[in-house]
């Protein structure tokens, strides 16, 4: 009967823990709110944007966030694209020092 007990105690054990570690594990994942599934095509006047996000995942993308805080999807590899990034990252590095 001890040995009935124990073993069912620990399959229970097993299971909490188990579950408790695929729980953390999914929950560590930050999801983001918004992502690009669609890109413009349409060029955006460089002195309205203010930051930027890169994203890998579903498409290769750049968010472009204006500032009325408009937020668009644009191929990365377009020159005017990496040319307002490093604005971006220009303006970011003289506001540091």
């Amino acid at each position: 009967m001890k040995l009935h007990t124990t073993v069912i105690l620990l399959i229970v054990w097993l299971g909490a823990f188990a579950l408790h570690t695929a729980e953390g594990s999914i929950a560590s994942q930050s999801m983001r709110k918004l992502s690009c599934v669609n890109l413009s095509t349409q060029k955006v006047d460089i002195r309205s944007i203010v930051n930027y996000e890169k994203q890998e995942v579903p498409v290769e993308a750049v968010m472009f966030i204006t500032t009325n805080g408009i937020r668009i999807c644009v191929h990365p590899g377009k020159k005017w694209v990496q040319s307002a990034i490093k604005r971006i990252d220009r303006r970011r590095t003289t506001r540091r020092r």
